[in-house]
């Protein structure tokens, strides 16, 4: 068991490297990038609901939930993601892959707890404008937020869960802007670079009752209050020759004093309910808010950016026709399907950035005991082509591996 412990603490901490991937989104040049979807595939699927919970599977988004797991459980998500990129001046289309997240959770009775590493947010865009007296402006940037978690669930009785998530955020945002005139020789460029951290904290409640024989009522709340992330703020100007490949050649450069600033992490609460025959069927609603009015940006301004209040809702659920077959493996699938629509809170030029999206996806069973692998699709829309901004029309096809194992036996002497 410990050699189990030490190699899957090395695969998280070898993972961090790979947290730091990106979006291809030009939405991701503002704030602190992009938000990336906090859960497993399993809850993607099914609209991003995060109250769903069971004794085999992982769920990153309520704490609450490491109190019913009965075995130990591993999971590893990645996805691959194909983005359209829509304005009043045409398309392009680009892709990427991302490592979604890794972590292992461990139950001992009626307590559980887990931990790992979640990407939070993401940066990664290029932009060019041109000038009619034939400068150009490039934009670009990289990096994004991290996270690694320590949660626990207890069950306090058969009816009530209640867990912690506490979290320690990092990670490193660099954004460049490169403004060329054709009648100069050198091109300036200024890059800003942030180094991000700090801590952060999400409660959890879980309360299920058996309204009939077969039906189960689920209800939850999370609420995940606001905590400061320092930003350590570096800025530097250069000048730089740009040849025909687009290669930069310093001149000189220097740095320039910008302060650290405490951006808010924003509060959020979710409450979620639903409805179902356990390990048969479930449908179920959930809305958050986000406490978004604050945020601040790290060291440049944005003109015509605010930040809003945010709403989130979803709807989801799963079916499975029939976990105990011998005879049908067909009948052993879970077929999960939802929708969401999402308040960013990022408001442009008097235009809200709203999301919505569209999932479906199955859990195929593997191995002996309870492992599955996990296949989830998701189609959804992001922004506006108003206001001479973008709008965006995306495709997810993500992969989990959720695979179990039993821990902590009871030795037996005959």
């Amino acid at each position: 068991m410990i050699k189990k412990i030490l190699v899957v603490l090395l695969v998280i901490v070898a993972g961090f490297s790979y947290a730091q991937e990106g979006t291809s989104s030009p939405y991701s040049y503002y704030g602190i990038g992009l938000q990336k979807f906090k859960g497993t595939v399993e809850n993607r699927s099914m609209g991003g609901l995060s109250f769903l919970t069971d004794s085999i599977h992982i769920n990153l988004q309520n704490p609450s939930a490491y109190g019913d797991l009965k075995l130990t459980a591993y999971t590893l998500g990645a996805t691959y993601n194909s983005l359209k990129l829509n304005s009043q001046n045409g398309s392009s289309s680009t892709d990427n892959a991302t490592l979604d997240y890794l972590a292992v959770a461990i139950p001992a009775g009626k307590f559980g707890f887990g931990f790992g590493v979640v990407p939070v947010n993401a940066v990664g865009y290029q932009l060019k404008s041109e000038q009619a007296d034939g400068s150009e402006t490039r934009f670009s940037g990289t990096g994004g937020l991290n996270r690694v978690f320590l949660a626990a669930g207890v069950q306090i009785n058969k009816n009530l869960n209640v867990g912690l998530d506490l979290h320690y955020n990092f990670g490193n945002i660099q954004n460049k802007v490169l403004r060329t005139r054709s009648d100069i020789l050198f091109s300036t460029r200024e890059i800003n670079d942030s180094d991000l951290s700090g801590f952060s904290m999400s409660l959890g409640v879980t309360y299920r009752t058996m309204l009939t024989d077969k039906l189960e009522l689920t209800t939850s709340i999370v609420s995940s209050p606001s905590f400061a992330l320092t930003s350590e703020n570096d800025r530097t100007l250069s000048s730089v020759v740009v040849n025909s490949s687009g290669g930069e050649t310093l001149i000189e450069s220097q740095d320039v004093e910008v302060e650290n600033r405490d951006l808010d992490l924003p509060a959020e609460f979710k409450f979620g309910a639903g409805i179902g025959a356990p390990k048969n069927w479930y449908v179920g609603g959930e809305y958050s808010y986000v406490d978004a009015e604050n945020f601040e940006n790290r060291s440049f301004t944005q003109e015509g950016v605010t930040y809003d209040n945010a709403s989130k809702f979803k709807l989801g659920g799963y079916y499975i026709p029939n976990y105990r077959s011998l005879t049908s493996y067909l009948n052993r699938i879970v077929y999960r399907a939802g929708v969401r629509y999402d308040e960013t809170g990022l408001t442009i030029d008097d235009n809200a950035i709203n999301e919505f999206g569209i999932s479906f996806g199955v859990g195929l069973p593997v191995g002996r005991l309870f492992s599955n692998l996990n296949i989830g699709f998701e189609y959804g829309q992001r922004g506006t082509k108003d206001a001479g901004l973008i709008r965006e029309d995306f495709m997810n096809l993500s992969l989990s591996l959720s695979l179990n194992d039993k821990w902590f036996r009871q030795i037996k002497f005959n």
